[in-house]
């Protein structure tokens, strides 16, 4: 098989859906997504929570709405935030429609649990009045009880069966303005369910690998998972699912993006795992450089290598490198080429003037150019 960049993969093709002003599907960039773990009530701390993971760069946010408190509470969260926040509904159908009185950009539903046709239509109906689409999820830990019967235990099979279920619902209504999940914490099957849904239909498709773990299993996972759909050229929109902070969730969700070449935003650091030949301590530098710069979000490459040895080659596909080198003094290139030189002890604080120098440099270029357009 030869080599193919993420650019020549074939993006399965979906009709696109709007979750507030963010299109989900069709051309439209694949989305990153967190979830809120704050109690919905505590208004003040679910908007701060939201603010960071706006920072981090979140496209969409879900916000849970268990009881009808939480739905009224969305009103305030909602004007206070910059993303589209989606509300979590389980089974009662009235905080659906409360949620999306509230000025919930879309609707996390599985039609089959919210009951009756008539109470369905209800909910549909408010969707409509008030701008909302809505997504279908399906998880592997709770999948109706005939289907349970039918296939012994959760497989794709059922997973997809439970998902075109629900969607003939919506379709049933006349109501397309919704995505797909069919999510479970075991990659395979998850991988299997979205692979067989892709294939059965032309809906947008949220990607996840649920209940994932904490912050190094749970990426684990779903580079694994998640990596493979993306590069199959499967999926929308996506959540990274960490026992972790939602911030956390948003950064490993970039970094996917990134490492596929898919979208770009923020500093790529690219180093190495350090040796004995390091010029100066590669790993407490990348750590020290990904924090302060963690604020800029303007896509940069920058590598860190700790000797001349594969230094110089890295250097060549960056924006800005480091090379160790002898008696204290390291290399640093300009766009691939050797620039001059840096002591140790200020090398850290230099890199971070250089990339923000160049971050803006990139910014006021942007601006020109979208002037000339114009």
């Amino acid at each position: 098989m030869s080599y193919r960049p993420y650019q020549q993969i074939a993006r399965r093709k979906s009709r696109q859906i709007h979750v507030g002003r963010v299109p989900v599907g069709g051309d439209a960039p694949i989305t990153v997504q967190t979830m809120t773990n704050t109690l919905t009530t505590d208004v003040a701390g679910t908007i701060a929570q939201i603010r960071r993971a706006e920072l981090a760069g979140v496209d969409i946010v879900r916000v849970s709405c268990p009881d009808q408190e939480s739905a009224l509470a969305l009103k305030e969260i909602v004007r206070e935030v910059n993303v589209p926040v989606v509300a979590d509904i389980h089974f009662h159908y009235k905080r659906a429609i409360e949620a999306a009185q509230s000025g919930a950009a879309c609707l996390r539903i599985n039609p089959g649990n919210i009951g009756s046709p008539e109470r369905v239509k209800e909910v549909i109906q408010a969707a409509r009045d008030h701008g909302c689409s809505m997504r279908i999820g399906v998880n592997a830990g709770s999948l109706e009880k005939h289907l349970l019967e039918k296939y012994g235990e959760p497989n794709p099979e059922a997973l997809v069966e439970s998902a075109l279920e629900h969607a003939k619902i919506l379709q049933d209504h006349d109501f397309h303005e919704f995505k797909i999940s069919v999510k479970a914490s075991d990659v395979f099957l998850a991988v299997a369910a979205y692979q067989q849904l892709a294939e059965a239909c032309d809906h947008p498709l949220h990607i996840g690998i649920t209940e994932a773990g904490g912050r190094r299993m749970g990426t684990v996972k779903s580079a694994v998972g998640l990596g493979s759909l993306l590069w199959a050229g499967i999926g929308d929109t996506l959540r990274v699912s960490l026992s972790d902070e939602p911030e956390e969730e948003v950064r490993v969700g970039w970094d996917l993006l990134k490492a596929l070449g898919i979208r770009h935003r923020g500093v790529k650091i690219i180093s190495c795992p350090s040796c004995a030949r390091q010029g100066y301590d590669v790993i407490r530098t990348v750590q020290t450089l990904e924090e302060r710069l963690a604020h800029i979000e303007t896509p940069i490459t920058l590598s860190i290598i700790g000797c001349v040895v594969n230094g110089p080659g890295e250097a060549l596909m960056t924006d800005i490198g480091v090379t160790g080198g002898g008696n204290g003094r390291h290399m640093v290139y300009a766009a691939g080429k050797t620039d001059h030189t840096i002591e140790g002890e200020r090398m850290i604080d230099h890199i971070v003037e250089l990339v923000e120098k160049k971050a803006e440099a990139l910014k006021a270029a942007e601006a020109e150019r979208k002037i000339a357009a114009e």
